[in-house]
């Protein structure tokens, strides 16, 4: 789902004049959009890694790695 359709899903409380005051989101759609901005986060820290030159690493060799020194991923 992306953005605008999750949005479109927000629902708004009003005050008596039909001004929106407040929105309301289920919990479900609260941690997709949670999820998305996390992902956005790293896509970002990615982009300023590889400007900046930064070595990088295949992911499956990360992995390897990881579960060598007995960490779960």
């Amino acid at each position: 789902m992306n953005v605008t359709e999750m949005l479109n899903k927000a629902e708004f409380l009003v005050d008596e004049n039909g001004n929106k005051k407040a929105i309301v989101l289920d919990m479900a759609l609260w941690q997709e959009l949670l999820d998305l901005l996390e992902d956005l986060e790293d896509a970002a820290e990615i982009q300023q890694m590889r400007d900046a030159g930064a070595e990088t690493v295949d992911w499956q060799e990360a992995k390897s790695e990881l579960r060598a020194k007995g960490i779960d991923v």
